[in-house]
């Protein structure tokens, strides 16, 4: 039977120094999935499942070597958070997966189901894709050699979901082991026939011709030959996370990982092909530079906005336009603001301090020592106000228009011209220029520019 590894995202040896992840309500993140996670090894252990749990004090790299280095094939792995955001308003539970496996999708539903339906009062938040994480991807979902899952199971920063984790902590417990048990049985239907690993060939194609070597499948995961990779002009050699296997004699490389090396890719079931492309419309190595020109157009935008969020142009239809329109006139590029808003307002749906009346896309203050966000009299003026907050930090070009960011002359200016230097300056938040180009990646590749 294949053994289930079950992880913390945080340690509770708070006295050693060790990250306890998010402090609210009177406990941490850490204390919260730990009892969680010693539950879940309680009752799997009573269901005659073997459980490996990760000791407390690794690291996340060490957590995946850890895993690695005792993991056997159909065997599994899920890491449990209960994150804090600043938006309280935030609920529910989700499943994330490494993006682009629908197998992997089909094990996050599973496990996610099971949770629902012993807590049925927990809201449903959906399986989702690393892709759509923070910075672009999840390192427990990309890292370990065999399937694995990361689950949310709820936001201690909302007071209704905390209340429900503390009160009902068992129930959670019994549902993450009933989707883990599926989950189990759908990677090792038949414990008692030991098989070798046989994984089945996959066709692929590089900037439109086909290769004539054969990739594999490997847990719902493309791999191609290291000699693509070296013809690609792909330097691994330094790159340890990267993952490789050795399949019949022939190394192979996780394809989902050279997008970090501005290789774009898709998978095609139909023809279980998986296609690669290097030859790109836009180079990754110049898209972080805040002034410049946009590459979308405004219905690529639309349906980037509609996808994350249906009811999203429903009350500003016309927000791509205006986008497009005021970057241009200041020389900013307008993906990045775009991108930016999409972030700061979780594609429309706001939800924290700032209401859509606001007409606030960035997060922009006012002047004063009040903590109120700024308002703007309809949404061009906020557009504008937030490209021109943009231009501040970027350039130390004057304003085409008239000044309606009422921060702007409190910014030193052309201190941010790259999104990464937005960083601990636009928000406190060091990962905030990760995010941003998480998500302009996102655009571009729905976009089928990268």
């Amino acid at each position: 039977m294949g053994r289930i590894f079950i992880s913390t995202a945080h340690s509770g040896k708070e006295a050693s120094g060790v990250d306890p992840g998010s402090i609210v309500g009177g406990t941490t993140e850490a204390i919260e999935t730990i009892l969680l996670r010693d539950l879940i090894v309680s009752e799997l252990r009573a269901r005659n499942f073997e459980i490996l749990s990760v000791p407390d004090d690794l690291s996340a790299t060490q957590t995946i070597a850890w895993i690695n280095s005792r993991a056997r094939p159909r065997d599994v792995a899920l890491e449990v958070h209960a994150d804090s955001v600043s938006n309280s308003i935030l609920r529910g539970a989700s499943v994330f997966y490494i993006a682009n496996n629908d197998e992997r999708k089909s094990n996050a539903e599973l496990l996610l189901v099971g949770l629902l339906r012993r807590v049925p009062q927990l809201i449903n938040r959906g399986v989702r894709p690393d892709s759509e994480a923070g910075i672009g991807k999840l390192i427990f979902c990309r890292q370990p050699s065999i399937p694995s899952l990361l689950i949310q199971a709820c936001f201690l920063s909302n007071p209704d979901d905390r209340a429900l984790l503390q009160n009902r902590r068992r129930d959670f417990a019994l549902g993450i082991a009933d989707g883990l048990a599926s989950w189990s049985r759908v990677i090792d239907p038949n414990p008692q026939l030991p098989v070798e690993p046989t994984y089945p060939p996959i066709n692929i194609n590089i900037n439109g011709q086909v290769y004539r070597e054969q990739g594999v499948l490997i847990n719902g995961n493309a791999y191609i030959p290291i000699d693509l990779v070296d013809r690609l002009r792909i330097d691994l050699c330094k790159q340890p996370l990267v993952r490789r296997v050795t399949y019949r004699q022939i190394v192979y490389v996780k394809a989902i990982e050279l997008r970090d090396f501005n290789v774009a890719m898709a998978w095609d079931s139909n023809s279980r092909t998986i296609n690669l492309r290097s030859n790109l419309v836009i180079c990754p190595g110049h898209i972080d530079k805040i002034m410049g020109n946009g590459n979308t157009s405004e219905v690529q935008m639309q349906i980037f906005l509609r996808n994350s969020n249906e009811n999203a142009i429903v009350k500003f239809p016309d927000l791509p336009k205006l986008y497009r329109e005021e970057a241009a006139v200041e020389g900013v590029n307008y993906d990045i603001a775009f991108c930016q808003m999409c972030l700061e307002t979780g594609f429309l749906r706001f939800g924290g301090e700032i209401k859509s009346l606001q007409n606030n896309f960035a997060g922009l203050g006012a002047i004063g020592s009040g903590s109120e966000a700024a308002t703007f009299m309809d949404a061009r003026t906020g557009v504008k106000a937030h490209i021109q907050h943009l231009k501040a930090y970027a350039s130390l070009e004057p304003l085409v228009q008239e000044v309606v960011d009422p921060r702007f002359l409190f910014v030193t200016r052309g201190v941010a011209p790259l999104i990464d230097q937005l960083s601990g300056r636009w928000s406190a938040d060091l990962n905030y220029g990760a995010k941003i180009t998480a998500m302009l990646k996102r655009l571009y590749e729905s976009a089928g520019l990268l």
